[in-house]
């Protein structure tokens, strides 16, 4: 036909099917493509639909498709406004067939038919009139209309498909007998040329996804094929007439108007207007679609779905196949050197887009998969040079080639006669990855047209990734500060279970100044800490690292909790008075079952009794926040009972702007008075709870660092602890071992005697050389481990020496550190204490 030809995506030659019946070709006819939303309006208008109803696509979008089409029965709309002449663009309609039989009209009762008409129109001001044919029925300035339209359903926007075709066109000397052409459907599998139509159908559809046009090119073969019925017995499969390339086209309308303007004919307008257009919608349409992917890519920082994105904008629009490589560092959001790639780069193949039979190349070049490619290929040339490779065809022997990197796998039937375009993905003149295009055998090959939007699109979409790989690697630095910073606590130390948690406060932000700890002390006591540096960010991470070592330090230095903070005040103020902090410093003693807490502008802590499942805010000395220097911290001491459970938290997870704490410490003593199967249970429960009380109050979402700890106090039974006082006599050594002896036989700890007799020997008798008034105390504790303590009224601390062969003494420590799981020294208020550890099997 010499009619425009409708392709919104690239097309080739049309595929002229052997086993189609010769009468097909009367159904080849050039189709406009119109889509209609949800809401009634236009959303696809191709240039067919241009050329049939007159309107272009920027006055088509986005307007009521009742105004535009004379698709009576199909569009939602009044026909009181219809018959009155409402007919946008449109004088009138006259002739209409009506819709197919059992459709439904009505857009608010669904569409469940697909339905069919025809229909008489003004000729648009924007075509030429037809001049009336014999047989046509068509006056002056009409245009005869043959429409389809096919409701659409599934997650898109879209509710309509309607494909139009000129019926004026169809009349002529093969169709004139016929006593009338009207448009029907079929079951697609009534004629064999119905597969021309399936396999090709997706290309005069509107850009979309793989599987959006796969999703609605289904369900326009399960309705029914579209026929032209030339008779009540005849009927003509409708295929869209697929044209010539565009190239081909516009050289022949310039040709055309050579000879017209060399033997001075005038050139006629239509002839001379199409030829200027063809040119420049060529490259409308590729700008087109370069601003469809940029708008459809780089939605998110993620790198995996962004991956996804740049393959999917790809098909099926400008290629069939799309394979996506990157360089292994890109993937793991790391860093890497900005050197040009060699033979020995591993790249994997991240995503495969495709529009072959599901799973043909799953199997043969799976996603996920690792690979160097060697200096003889297409794709070392691409990324090495950084600039696309263009091959037209795949020969036989460059699929040999190609597929001799996949091993025991035969790529050539997958690649071999198509059209290759290899794209790198640049960014900062850097190359991350490279994109492999393929186009089927029957489809236009690429050119150099393509090469130029190829290498636009890999530019754009290699910025986008970049974008991704850096925002990943930052996280993922963020996130390795982070967890360098926050102690692994193990869940269990002497007499107390630990749970904590750490939330940050945004996902661009993951490093805070929110920190928590817990520190073995002597004594079988544990310390812990809540911190909370104010502000957010690296600086206040850098500022908490240091308070969080400086707590470590000094609490295994067993200062008492006030003394503790004095000196982390004072050293905040020697590393600058920029920061200021909060902190919370308790120490458990389970033999006392005693907590010694002191605060300094932190918030208090809470204590849920066993007994009552009572919850309570422990009535502290506030204190003033570290760094603000010259300013006294008090101690306080609470006794607890086994079972009872500590609650302590940063100002994140009680506190929301605009709203009063205390509505937040109050739910916090609600939430961790809530049974709970574990202690992780116990703490997911709270922050739940505090997050739902915020979003009732209409508060939204937490904005701040959130870091908790919660210790369940199970104390260690006074029948698991046994203590001694020897006078400081080396008389007192063989008795202390014998005392030993005995408590461990009598905890069924036979095994362990032998070890612990001669360690106890040892250090009581190094205490009874060095103490000098007070008795020597000697104690033994039996928790997840054996703790045996020996103090002495000496201030010196004893070092780990290296005994000569002639010397006597010097050996002591030597075989405690070499037979004890720990061991260590620390100052007491009255002199030293020196202790070691085993580990005892669990009960």
């Amino acid at each position: 036909m010499d009619r425009g030809t409708e392709r919104d995506a690239p097309a080739g030659h049309g595929a002229e099917d052997g086993e189609a019946a010769e009468g097909l070709d009367a159904g080849r006819i050039p189709l406009a493509v119109v889509v209609v939303d949800r809401d009634g309006l236009v959303s696809h208008w191709s240039t067919g639909a241009r050329r049939l109803f007159g309107p272009s696509k920027d006055d088509a979008l986005g307007r009521p498709a009742v105004d535009l089409l004379p698709v009576s029965g199909a569009l939602p709309g009044d026909e009181e406004e219809r018959e009155a002449g409402r007919h946008g663009a449109y004088a009138s309609y006259a002739d209409y067939d009506g819709p197919g039989p059992g459709f439904e009209s009505s857009f608010g009762r669904g569409l469940f038919y697909p339905a069919a008409g025809r229909a008489r129109l003004a000729a648009p001001a924007s075509a030429p009139a037809h001049e009336p044919e014999a047989g046509s029925g068509s006056g002056t300035g009409r245009v005869d209309v043959l429409w389809w339209a096919y409701p659409l359903v599934g997650s898109g926007g879209e509710r309509l498909l309607v494909l139009a075709a000129d019926a004026d066109a169809l009349h002529g000397d093969e169709t004139e007998a016929f006593e009338r052409i009207a448009p029907g459907f079929a079951l697609h599998t009534d004629f064999p040329g119905s597969a021309d139509l399936a396999r090709r159908l997706p290309e005069i559809l509107p850009s979309m996804s793989v599987g959006e046009s796969a999703r609605i090119a289904a369900q326009i073969l399960e309705m029914g094929y579209p026929v032209l019925e030339f008779s009540q017995n005849e009927r003509v499969p409708v295929t869209p007439d697929w044209g010539v390339p565009r190239r081909a086209e516009r050289k022949a309308r310039r040709e055309r108007a050579a000879r017209a303007r060399a033997v001075g004919e005038p050139v006629p307008e239509d002839q001379r207007d199409e030829a200027e257009d063809l040119e420049y919608a060529a490259v409308r349409e590729r700008l087109e679609f370069l601003n469809e992917v940029s708008s459809r890519i780089g939605t998110s920082l993620d790198l995996s779905r962004t991956i996804v994105e740049v393959s999917k904008a790809v098909v099926p629009r400008f290629t069939d196949v799309a394979g996506t490589y990157l360089r292994e560092q890109v993937v793991a959001g790391e860093g890497f050197d900005e050197g040009v790639p060699d033979t020995t780069t591993l790249w994997h193949r991240v995503a495969l887009e495709h529009t072959d039979e599901p799973g043909r190349w799953d199997d043969v070049v799976p996603v996920g998969e690792a690979m160097p490619f060697p200096a003889h290929t297409p794709f070392f040339q691409c990324m090495t040079t950084g600039e696309p490779v263009l091959v037209p065809r795949i020969s036989e022997q460059m699929g040999h080639a190609v597929a001799s990197q996949f091993e025991k796998r035969d790529i050539r039937p997958l690649i071999t006669g198509r059209s290759m375009l290899v794209v790198p993905l640049k960014a900062r003149q850097v190359v991350l990855g490279f994109m492999i295009l393929l186009r089927h055998p029957e489809r236009q090959v690429f050119n150099d047209m393509d090469r130029v939007t190829g290498a636009e699109l890999a530019a754009r979409a290699g910025l986008v990734l970049d974008n991704a790989r850096m925002y990943t690697y930052q996280e993922n630095v963020a996130e390795t500060l982070q967890d360098s910073m926050l102690p692994q606590i193990p869940p269990r130390m002497a007499g107390c279970d630990i749970a904590t948690r750490y939330l940050p406060g945004t996902l661009l932000g993951r490093v805070g100044g929110d920190w928590f700890d817990s520190v073995k002390l002597p004594g079988a006591r544990t310390a812990f800490v809540v911190g909370d540096v104010m502000g957010h960010g690296l600086n206040s991470a850098a500022m908490m690292g240091q308070l969080r070592t400086a707590v470590q330090t000094m609490a295994g230095l067993d200062l008492p909790p006030a003394q503790l903070l004095r000196n982390l005040d004072d050293l905040a103020q020697r590393l600058g008075d920029t920061h200021l902090a909060t902190c919370l410093y308790t120490v458990y003693d389970p033999i006392a079952s005693e907590l010694h807490l002191a605060n300094a502008g932190h918030i208090p802590p809470v204590l849920v009794r066993a007994a009552d499942g009572r919850s309570e805010l422990l009535d502290l000395p506030t204190g003033a926040p570290i760094g603000v220097g010259g300013v006294p911290f008090e101690s306080v001491r609470v006794r607890v009972e086994p079972g009872d459970r500590l609650v302590m938290c940063t100002d994140g997870l009680v506190e929301v702007r605009g709203e009063d704490i205390g509505v937040g410490l109050a739910a916090l003593c609600a939430s961790a008075a809530h049974p709970a199967a574990s202690m992780d249970d116990a703490c997911d429960t709270i922050i739940r709870a505090l997050a739902v009380t915020f979003s009732e109050a209409g508060r939204g979402g937490r904005k701040d660092d959130v870091a908790l700890l919660m210790a369940r106090l199970s104390g260690i039974e006074p029948d698991h602890v046994a203590e001694w006082r020897l006078v400081p006599d080396p008389s007192e050594v063989p008795r202390a071992r014998a005392m030993v002896r005995e408590q461990l036989y009598e905890w069924g700890l036979e095994k362990h005697v032998a070890n612990v007799e001669l360690m106890v020997g040892e250090l009581v008798t190094n205490a009874v050389r060095h103490a000098h008034a007070r008795p020597v105390a000697l104690r033994l504790v039996r928790g997840d481990t054996l703790l045996c303590e020996v103090e002495d009224d000496d201030h010196e601390l004893p070092t780990l020496l290296n005994a000569g062969p002639t010397d006597e003494s010097g050996r002591g420590l030597r075989v405690v550190s070499r037979l004890a799981r720990e061991w260590g020294t620390s100052r007491t208020d009255s002199g030293k204490s020196v202790w070691f550890e085993l580990t005892l099997p669990r009960r």
